[in-house]
């Protein structure tokens, strides 16, 4: 069976409306080559190959919360860096590696800054937010066939003209909504969700906004406190849907601690997902409290804690691997990678070998950098199942 990519040469994916006008027309394909269809403007050009199939991941998180680091981590995994698309607009947000392509989700903003302000509704709000299209367009790219989607402009705070995506192999939505819609959330082959708690997530605008942005102690606090209602209401409920869940806590091994600088860290691991089978520390399916410092492990003050077992997460069976404190020396970090299963790694030292090449990412000392290669290495194990169980199931279609 070819996967079939469809470009729209005139009339785009812009809008909903302009998808309901080609769902009414009759598509012919032709495997390993192109023909232009009809001699109208809105023709269609469509190509097929069976080369590959898209698989879609979403990642949500609240704005300033790690999503982009994360992006980094994960299409390094795959390999290649991700860049904008080649020769097209300077402000897009898209990134684009050898095989992933990273849409963010804000470009599905039905209402410009302007627009919000004028009707009262932050980002978060749905109603600033067009799911139909969102919807289309990821189905489309899943079904391999390419869009014109929007771009919204952060300078600007303007809807620009829309870019060209073609279907990559893995499709990364992330954003603030990529779970809210359940038509979306269908189209999910995995889902992460990064869950930095209220304390931390402080700390690190003040960290961002003041540093790098000239933002006042005063304004950050305005503009998080303006967000929260909205956030709870939208963006923290999707946690439920994820596969997998990044969490972001105070410190327990500094009393009172509200630097923010030494983090706690949860990874919460879904059980009975296809393709993902959670990592263990030990024993699986074991409760474990480990404290690792000592001669193979290099722990300053407070040192380092991990912990390990079952646990529930909005009434679904989870598994729980917990990061407390920092590492000294990513150098031995094989000594904490060696003690962990299921890590879907293709050698030995691999999670080591990724941490190491970004050391100079934020979170690369702690529990957010480990989990977050993690993860990217089981989203790469569980693509290729994915492939293979497609690939398997185009030569058995052959047959009848």
């Amino acid at each position: 069976m070819a996967v079939c990519t469809t470009v729209y040469t005139a009339a785009s994916l812009h809008s909903p409306s302009s998808i309901s006008r080609h769902r009414n027309q009759q598509l012919f394909f032709f495997s390993g080559e192109k023909r232009r269809l009809g001699k109208r403007s809105n023709s269609l050009e469509i190509s097929c190959s069976a080369e590959f199939s898209t698989v879609v991941i979403g990642l949500a998180a609240d704005s300033g919360c790690g999503k982009s680091t994360f992006m980094r981590r994960l299409t390094s995994v795959f390999g290649g860096a991700a860049a904008p698309p080649r020769g097209g607009n300077p402000d897009s947000n898209t990134l684009i590696s050898d095989t992933t392509t990273v849409i963010c989700l804000d470009d599905f903003h039905s209402l410009d800054r302007t627009g919000r302000k004028e009707k009262g509704v932050t980002a978060l709000d749905p109603r600033a937010n067009d799911f139909d299209l969102m919807y289309e367009q990821v189905k489309a790219l899943k079904q391999g066939r390419a869009v014109e989607k929007p771009i919204y402009n952060h300078v600007s705070g303007l809807l620009d003209p829309p870019e060209l995506i073609k279907p990559p192999r893995i499709l990364v939505i992330e954003g603030l909504h990529p779970m809210y819609d359940a038509r979306v959330r269908d189209l999910l082959d995995f889902s992460i969700y990064l869950d930095i708690s209220n304390e931390v997530k402080f700390a690190w605008k003040i960290q961002r906004d003041m540093a790098e942005r000239g933002h006042s102690l005063e304004s950050i606090k305005a503009s998080i406190e303006a967000r929260k209602p909205d956030f709870d209401a939208y963006i923290d409920t999707q946690k439920q849907y994820a596969d997998c869940v990044i969490e972001v806590l105070p410190t327990q091994l500094i009393p009172d601690d509200n630097e923010g600088k030494v983090l706690r860290v949860k990874l919460v691991m879904k059980e009975g997902v296809k393709y993902f089978d959670p990592v263990y520390l030990f024993d699986e399916g074991s409760t474990i409290s480990w404290i690792p410092c000592g001669r193979k492990l290099t722990c300053s003050y407070p040192g380092i804690k991990f912990a390990y077992g079952p646990d529930v997460y909005y009434d679904h069976e989870v598994s729980v691997l917990e990061m407390d404190g920092q590492f000294d020396r990513l150098d031995e970090l094989i000594y904490v990678e060696s003690h962990l299963s299921n890590l879907s790694t293709k050698f030995y030292g691999e999670v080591s070998q990724q941490m190491l090449k970004h050391s100079d990412f934020p979170g690369s000392n702690n529990g957010t950098g480990l989990f977050q290669t993690i993860v990217g290495l089981k989203i790469r194990d569980l693509y290729e199942h994915i492939i293979e169980e497609k690939a398997a199931a185009r030569v058995e279609a052959t047959k009848v």
